[in-house]
């Protein structure tokens, strides 16, 4: 999964936009949707003619405030259809430094499906125009994420609600070929406008907090292949390949060969086109077919960003395929977006953007190991590293939403700036996890002793700025301190 939550604007914008879009489930482009641009303070141009708006009831604000009160009462006003502010928790606090972002609900119908569906309601209020936002969009959702985790007892209600509304469909061989259709085959210049020159739609490794989201991607592809320890001759099976740049670059620095498996005929189709240009067509082969179908044997299997999208009820099946694909003396690694507990993926996200997908915690992971008596060598946790490439993701999106816009619509627009933002506030505040987890055939011993050679190159560097201050490179900049 290459990721997975209120504001119609850039950071560096105060635009709002109102819209009257239509209701759409997928994701394809669609001229009924297309919402029109107004700048703040300006009104419909039949507002007036609808006549004075419907007063909000002193029952309408308890409930507000006990809405918000539920999700940590969050620095944010909402703003009612009348101009009527509702503030969380009373009144702004004045020795707080968070900035405090207003949103506006546009009319009583949308302030009620909000109240009896937030989670889903909400962003799907944005993104049809009925929710307007003022301020930074990252900003607000990084609120009310925060929030939120410090009051996970009052999520818990709406987290049934979620369940009970929006219960996701099993991952069949045919809903996943149906719901990688609905994500990733919606064209590869989108994808072009806002990832990076390898199209690497997974969580990036920043070495240095400066790096380019190239080089974090360079770096986090080289992070797996030394944890891999891949020596050249060797054979790779690699489940969800992406547009082939993970398996492309494993082939020219690493001297592999890989056999890559997908479901995505853009991706396919992308990445043998990559293998022709760059001459390795006979070291890597790009396989439009499910990971059930898997077939031959390797050295090492490797998964970036696909067990999300597997279903935790066929984990034992998936860990069947390792198993009788991997060598006496195999190891693998299986890099997910995951949770620190099990629970269902944001309904929103799962119905707009990611169908059929699910996090996993490290428990339900052990049913793909534990059978096969695999060997966890190495957990490691990089869940900043991606809130981080999703900053990226999102600054080069918002650089390119007009031309988005003429690609698609509004509301398309709206709705993946929801999900880039939405999934920044989910790794900034630790609802979401990235996992990378290292595995091997338990009789495996040759194991190096220490992790020294995962960082080694970090060393042999020429000394940054940092070192030169008598710093070591861990001690230069925390996440916290960046």
């Amino acid at each position: 999964m290459k990721s997975l939550s209120f504001q119609s604007t850039s950071r560096d914008s105060n635009v709002r936009f109102s819209a009257a879009a239509t209701e759409v489930d997928g994701l394809t482009p669609s001229t009924n949707n297309v919402a029109h641009a107004s700048s703040i303070g300006t009104s419909s141009p039949d507002a007036s003619a609808r006549g004075p708006r419907p007063a909000v009831t002193r029952f309408e604000k308890w409930l507000l405030r006990r809405l918000l009160a539920a999700i940590g009462n969050p620095p944010i006003v909402a703003v009612l259809w009348t101009g009527e502010e509702i503030v969380a928790g009373g009144q702004p606090d004045p020795n707080s430094a968070a900035e405090t972002i207003r949103f506006r609900i546009g009319d009583r119908a949308t302030f009620w499906r909000i109240l009896s569906d937030p989670f889903f309601q909400f962003p799907e209020a944005y993104c049809d125009g009925r929710l307007e936002v003022d301020g930074d969009l990252e900003t607000l959702m990084g609120h009310v994420a925060e929030s939120a985790a410090l009051s996970p007892q009052g999520t818990r209600w709406f987290t049934y609600i979620a369940k009970l509304l929006h219960w996701g469909g099993r991952n069949t061989l045919s809903a996943s070929q149906k719901n990688i259709h609905h994500h990733y085959d919606i064209g590869n210049d989108f994808y072009r406008l806002w990832l990076d020159e390898n199209l690497l739609y997974t969580c990036a490794y920043f070495e240095e907090p400066t790096a380019s989201l190239e080089q974090a991607q360079c770096a986090k592809m080289d992070h797996v292949c030394r944890k891999l320890e891949l020596r050249p001759g060797e054979t790779v099976i690699e489940a969800g390949c992406g547009w082939g740049g993970f398996a492309l670059h494993m082939a020219k620095r690493y001297g592999v060969r890989v056999r890559a498996y997908n479901i995505s005929r853009e991706q396919v189709a992308e990445a043998r086109r990559r293998a022709r240009a760059e001459g390795l067509e006979d070291r890597v082969e790009f396989i439009l077919e499910d990971w059930r179908k898997i077939t031959g044997s390797c050295d090492v299997f490797v998964s970036i960003g696909m067990l999300e999208h597997v279903g935790t009820a066929n984990y034992r099946r998936l860990g069947n395929v390792i198993d009788r694909c991997l060598s006496a003396d195999g190891r693998g690694l299986i890099h997910t977006i995951g949770r620190n507990r099990r629970q269902p993926l944001d309904p929103w996200i799962e119905r707009r953007i990611f169908p059929g997908a699910c996090p996993p915690s490290l428990g339900q992971m052990s049913a793909i190991f534990e059978r096969h008596e695999f060997s966890v060598l190495d957990v490691e946790n990089i869940r900043l590293h991606y809130a981080e490439t999703l900053r990226h993701w999102l600054a080069r999106y918002e650089q390119s939403n007009e031309t988005i816009r003429q690609m698609y619509d509004e509301r398309f627009v709206r709705m993946w700036r929801m999900y880039l933002a939405g999934s920044v506030a989910a790794f900034e505040y630790g609802s979401l996890q990235l996992f990378q987890v290292l595995f091997a055939r338990p009789r495996r011993n040759r194991l190096p002793l220490t992790r020294a050679h995962q960082y080694a190159h970090i060393f042999e560097a020429p000394p940054s700025p940092a070192e030169e201050d008598g710093r070591l490179p861990s001690e230069t900049v925390s996440w916290g301190q960046r």
